[in-house]
Protein backbone atom coordinates (compact mmCIF):
# COMPACT_ATOMS: atom_id res chain seq x y z
CA UNK A 1 0.00 0.00 0.00
CA UNK A 2 1.15 3.49 -1.14
CA UNK A 3 0.42 5.35 1.92
CA UNK A 4 2.12 2.85 4.36
CA UNK A 5 5.55 3.55 2.24
CA UNK A 6 5.04 7.33 2.20
CA UNK A 7 4.55 7.12 6.29
CA UNK A 8 7.79 5.35 6.50
CA UNK A 9 9.39 7.29 3.84
CA UNK A 10 9.04 10.01 6.44
CA UNK A 11 9.68 8.23 9.66
CA UNK A 12 12.72 7.54 8.53
CA UNK A 13 13.70 10.84 7.35
CA UNK A 14 12.89 12.14 10.62
CA UNK A 15 13.92 9.00 12.68
CA UNK A 16 10.76 8.31 14.26
CA UNK A 17 9.84 5.55 15.56
CA UNK A 18 6.74 3.68 16.13
CA UNK A 19 6.45 4.36 20.00
CA UNK A 20 7.13 8.03 19.35
CA UNK A 21 4.54 8.51 16.63
CA UNK A 22 2.38 6.34 18.73
CA UNK A 23 3.00 9.17 21.84
CA UNK A 24 2.98 12.34 19.00
CA UNK A 25 -0.65 10.96 17.55
CA UNK A 26 -2.34 9.07 21.01
CA UNK A 27 -3.10 6.45 18.58
CA UNK A 28 -2.01 3.17 20.83
CA UNK A 29 0.94 1.66 19.59
CA UNK A 30 -0.56 -1.75 18.85
CA UNK A 31 -2.85 -0.28 16.52
CA UNK A 32 -0.16 1.88 15.12
CA UNK A 33 1.59 -1.33 14.44
CA UNK A 34 -1.17 -2.73 12.36
CA UNK A 35 -2.08 0.27 9.96
CA UNK A 36 1.97 0.42 9.66
CA UNK A 37 1.91 -3.59 8.56
CA UNK A 38 -0.74 -3.41 6.27
CA UNK A 39 -3.09 -4.80 8.27
CA UNK A 40 -5.59 -3.20 9.13
CA UNK A 41 -7.13 -2.45 5.39
CA UNK A 42 -9.30 0.70 6.22
CA UNK A 43 -7.63 2.65 9.15
CA UNK A 44 -9.79 5.33 10.42
CA UNK A 45 -9.44 8.76 8.90
CA UNK A 46 -8.90 10.76 11.98
CA UNK A 47 -6.20 8.12 12.80
CA UNK A 48 -4.71 9.19 8.99
CA UNK A 49 -5.21 12.88 9.99
CA UNK A 50 -3.45 12.57 13.62
CA UNK A 51 -0.26 10.95 11.28
CA UNK A 52 -0.36 13.33 9.02
CA UNK A 53 -0.10 16.31 11.45
CA UNK A 54 2.17 14.22 13.88
CA UNK A 55 4.91 13.73 10.18
CA UNK A 56 4.04 17.34 10.05
CA UNK A 57 2.65 16.92 5.88
CA UNK A 58 -1.08 16.82 4.55
CA UNK A 59 -3.14 14.37 4.30
CA UNK A 60 -3.26 14.06 0.49
CA UNK A 61 0.08 13.36 1.15
CA UNK A 62 -0.14 10.32 2.86
CA UNK A 63 -3.22 9.08 0.59
CA UNK A 64 -2.48 10.22 -3.06
CA UNK A 65 1.42 11.27 -2.18
CA UNK A 66 0.39 15.05 -3.64
CA UNK A 67 2.99 17.02 -2.21
CA UNK A 68 0.90 20.43 -1.63
CA UNK A 69 -3.08 20.61 -0.73
CA UNK A 70 -4.23 21.96 -4.43
CA UNK A 71 -7.32 22.72 -2.94
CA UNK A 72 -6.29 24.86 -0.19
CA UNK A 73 -8.51 23.67 2.52
CA UNK A 74 -7.87 21.64 5.68
CA UNK A 75 -11.10 19.48 7.61
CA UNK A 76 -12.35 19.90 10.57
CA UNK A 77 -12.64 17.72 13.38
CA UNK A 78 -16.44 17.99 13.09
CA UNK A 79 -15.67 17.31 9.13
CA UNK A 80 -13.58 14.67 9.71
CA UNK A 81 -16.45 13.07 12.10
CA UNK A 82 -19.37 13.04 9.33
CA UNK A 83 -17.25 11.90 6.89
CA UNK A 84 -16.19 8.93 9.05
CA UNK A 85 -20.28 8.43 9.74
CA UNK A 86 -20.90 9.07 5.85
CA UNK A 87 -18.60 5.75 5.48
CA UNK A 88 -20.47 3.27 7.56
CA UNK A 89 -23.78 4.08 5.63
CA UNK A 90 -25.02 1.60 2.96
CA UNK A 91 -26.24 2.78 -0.35
CA UNK A 92 -29.37 3.64 1.15
CA UNK A 93 -27.90 5.59 3.61
CA UNK A 94 -25.82 7.71 1.43
CA UNK A 95 -28.69 8.08 -1.24
CA UNK A 96 -30.53 9.50 1.38
CA UNK A 97 -27.62 11.96 2.63
CA UNK A 98 -27.29 12.81 -0.84
CA UNK A 99 -30.73 14.02 -1.38
CA UNK A 100 -30.82 16.26 1.79
CA UNK A 101 -27.87 17.91 0.78
CA UNK A 102 -29.07 18.87 -2.70
CA UNK A 103 -31.97 20.00 -1.06
CA UNK A 104 -30.06 22.24 1.15
CA UNK A 105 -28.18 23.60 -1.08
CA UNK A 106 -30.83 24.59 -3.31
CA UNK A 107 -32.25 26.03 -0.71
CA UNK A 108 -29.35 28.47 0.18
CA UNK A 109 -29.06 29.27 -3.34
CA UNK A 110 -32.59 30.12 -3.64
CA UNK A 111 -32.01 32.64 -0.45
CA UNK A 112 -28.94 33.99 -1.56
CA UNK A 113 -30.66 34.99 -5.57
CA UNK A 114 -33.54 36.71 -3.53
CA UNK A 115 -31.32 38.61 -1.43
CA UNK A 116 -29.22 40.12 -4.48
CA UNK A 117 -32.40 40.90 -5.98
CA UNK A 118 -33.72 42.43 -3.26
CA UNK A 119 -30.40 44.47 -2.62
CA UNK A 120 -30.18 45.47 -6.92
CA UNK A 121 -34.23 46.44 -6.60
CA UNK A 122 -32.54 48.71 -3.67
CA UNK A 123 -29.43 50.13 -5.09
CA UNK A 124 -32.05 51.40 -8.26
CA UNK A 125 -34.64 53.57 -6.52
CA UNK A 126 -33.83 56.76 -4.77
CA UNK A 127 -37.03 57.02 -2.89
CA UNK A 128 -37.10 55.36 0.49
CA UNK A 129 -38.60 52.27 0.59
CA UNK A 130 -40.56 50.39 3.05
CA UNK A 131 -38.63 47.30 4.52
CA UNK A 132 -39.59 44.55 2.17
CA UNK A 133 -40.52 40.97 3.14
CA UNK A 134 -37.52 39.29 4.05
CA UNK A 135 -36.84 36.46 1.77
CA UNK A 136 -39.40 33.20 2.44
CA UNK A 137 -36.65 29.99 3.85
CA UNK A 138 -37.96 27.19 2.13
CA UNK A 139 -38.36 24.00 4.73
CA UNK A 140 -35.63 21.82 5.05
CA UNK A 141 -36.10 18.99 3.64
CA UNK A 142 -36.47 15.82 6.40
CA UNK A 143 -37.27 12.48 5.23
CA UNK A 144 -40.74 11.27 6.55
CA UNK A 145 -41.31 8.93 9.69
CA UNK A 146 -41.75 6.10 7.41
CA UNK A 147 -38.46 6.64 5.70
CA UNK A 148 -36.68 7.28 9.02
CA UNK A 149 -38.07 3.89 10.19
CA UNK A 150 -37.18 2.47 7.26
CA UNK A 151 -33.69 3.57 7.57
CA UNK A 152 -33.55 2.77 11.35
CA UNK A 153 -34.40 -0.60 10.50
CA UNK A 154 -32.46 -1.18 7.59
CA UNK A 155 -28.98 0.32 7.73
CA UNK A 156 -26.21 -1.93 7.17
CA UNK A 157 -22.43 -1.85 6.72
CA UNK A 158 -19.79 -4.14 5.89
CA UNK A 159 -17.40 -5.75 8.31
CA UNK A 160 -15.13 -8.78 8.15
CA UNK A 161 -16.11 -11.64 9.94
CA UNK A 162 -13.13 -14.48 11.56
CA UNK A 163 -14.71 -17.73 11.59
CA UNK A 164 -13.39 -19.57 14.89
CA UNK A 165 -10.33 -17.03 15.21
CA UNK A 166 -10.74 -17.29 19.57
CA UNK A 167 -12.44 -19.94 21.56
CA UNK A 168 -15.16 -19.90 24.23
CA UNK A 169 -14.12 -22.83 25.63
CA UNK A 170 -10.46 -24.61 25.32
CA UNK A 171 -7.79 -22.17 23.36
CA UNK A 172 -7.75 -22.44 19.40
CA UNK A 173 -5.08 -21.39 16.95
CA UNK A 174 -5.59 -17.81 15.36
CA UNK A 175 -3.54 -18.78 12.33
CA UNK A 176 -5.05 -19.28 8.67
CA UNK A 177 -8.38 -17.64 9.63
CA UNK A 178 -10.56 -17.19 6.64
CA UNK A 179 -12.26 -13.91 7.19
CA UNK A 180 -15.50 -13.40 5.28
CA UNK A 181 -17.63 -10.09 4.48
CA UNK A 182 -21.01 -9.40 6.42
CA UNK A 183 -23.43 -6.38 7.06
CA UNK A 184 -24.30 -5.85 10.19
CA UNK A 185 -26.64 -2.73 11.57
CA UNK A 186 -25.43 0.42 11.24
CA UNK A 187 -26.64 2.40 14.32
CA UNK A 188 -25.09 3.82 17.36
CA UNK A 189 -24.37 0.46 19.51
CA UNK A 190 -22.71 -0.76 16.72
CA UNK A 191 -20.46 2.43 15.54
CA UNK A 192 -17.33 1.15 16.97
CA UNK A 193 -16.93 -2.28 15.73
CA UNK A 194 -14.03 -2.60 13.74
CA UNK A 195 -14.73 -6.67 12.81
CA UNK A 196 -16.73 -9.89 13.85
CA UNK A 197 -15.87 -12.86 15.38
CA UNK A 198 -17.91 -16.42 15.59
CA UNK A 199 -16.88 -18.34 18.92
CA UNK A 200 -16.75 -21.90 19.42
CA UNK A 201 -17.34 -22.97 23.20
CA UNK A 202 -19.33 -22.81 25.69
CA UNK A 203 -17.20 -21.44 28.61
CA UNK A 204 -19.50 -18.07 28.55
CA UNK A 205 -22.69 -19.33 28.70
CA UNK A 206 -25.29 -18.27 29.93
CA UNK A 207 -25.04 -15.21 27.74
CA UNK A 208 -22.74 -16.45 24.86
CA UNK A 209 -23.30 -19.39 22.93
CA UNK A 210 -21.30 -21.74 20.63
CA UNK A 211 -21.44 -20.15 16.86
CA UNK A 212 -22.19 -16.70 18.35
CA UNK A 213 -20.93 -13.48 15.73
CA UNK A 214 -19.30 -10.96 18.45
CA UNK A 215 -18.95 -7.72 17.45
CA UNK A 216 -15.09 -6.33 18.21
CA UNK A 217 -13.15 -2.75 18.75
CA UNK A 218 -9.64 -2.92 17.95
CA UNK A 219 -7.44 -2.40 20.83
CA UNK A 220 -5.09 -3.41 22.54
CA UNK A 221 -6.13 -2.87 25.81
CA UNK A 222 -9.59 -3.00 28.06
CA UNK A 223 -10.58 -2.26 31.26
CA UNK A 224 -10.62 -4.65 34.20
CA UNK A 225 -14.56 -6.48 34.08
CA UNK A 226 -14.97 -5.90 29.80
CA UNK A 227 -15.07 -8.67 27.69
CA UNK A 228 -12.10 -8.93 25.40
CA UNK A 229 -10.52 -10.92 22.82
CA UNK A 230 -7.04 -11.86 23.71
CA UNK A 231 -4.15 -14.30 22.36
CA UNK A 232 -2.00 -16.30 25.08
CA UNK A 233 1.23 -17.94 23.71
CA UNK A 234 -0.64 -18.37 20.36
CA UNK A 235 -4.54 -19.60 21.32
CA UNK A 236 -6.90 -17.17 21.19
CA UNK A 237 -9.73 -16.68 24.01
CA UNK A 238 -13.12 -14.91 24.42
CA UNK A 239 -12.83 -13.96 28.10
CA UNK A 240 -13.77 -11.17 31.01
CA UNK A 241 -10.59 -9.43 31.45
CA UNK A 242 -9.77 -9.31 35.44
CA UNK A 243 -6.22 -7.85 35.76
CA UNK A 244 -4.20 -10.87 36.48
CA UNK A 245 -6.59 -13.10 35.33
CA UNK A 246 -9.08 -14.20 32.29
CA UNK A 247 -12.55 -15.09 33.55
CA UNK A 248 -15.10 -17.64 32.27
CA UNK A 249 -18.94 -16.85 32.81
CA UNK A 250 -20.14 -20.44 32.73
CA UNK A 251 -18.87 -21.31 36.52
CA UNK A 252 -17.94 -24.69 35.19
CA UNK A 253 -14.74 -23.05 34.01
CA UNK A 254 -11.85 -21.88 36.15
CA UNK A 255 -10.03 -18.33 35.90
CA UNK A 256 -6.88 -18.23 33.40
CA UNK A 257 -3.64 -17.28 35.30
CA UNK A 258 -1.97 -14.88 33.00
CA UNK A 259 1.30 -15.10 35.27
CA UNK A 260 1.34 -19.14 33.50
CA UNK A 261 1.77 -17.61 30.18
CA UNK A 262 4.75 -15.92 28.29
CA UNK A 263 3.09 -13.36 25.81
CA UNK A 264 -0.51 -12.15 27.25
CA UNK A 265 -1.66 -9.90 24.22
CA UNK A 266 -5.26 -7.95 23.76
CA UNK A 267 -6.77 -7.75 21.04
CA UNK A 268 -9.74 -5.98 21.33
CA UNK A 269 -13.41 -5.83 22.92
CA UNK A 270 -16.34 -6.95 22.58
CA UNK A 271 -18.96 -4.44 22.20
CA UNK A 272 -22.06 -6.92 21.23
CA UNK A 273 -23.28 -9.86 19.10
CA UNK A 274 -25.23 -10.49 16.18
CA UNK A 275 -28.87 -11.56 17.10
CA UNK A 276 -29.53 -15.21 15.92
CA UNK A 277 -31.95 -14.99 13.34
Amino acid sequence: MDYIARIKKIKSERKITNEKLSDLTGIPLGTLSKILAGISDSPKLSNMVLIADALGCTLDYIVSGTPENTNNYTLSAEEIAFIEDYRQLDGHGRELVSMVAHKELDRVGMVAEQTSASAVRARSTKTVQKPTQSAKILPVFTPTSAASAATADFARRPVLLYDLPVSAGPGVYLDDSIAEEISIPSNERTASTDFALRISGNSMEPKYHDGDILLVEDTDSVEIGELGIFVLDGNGYFKKYGGDRLISLNSDYGDILLRDYAEAVCCGRVVGKLKRK
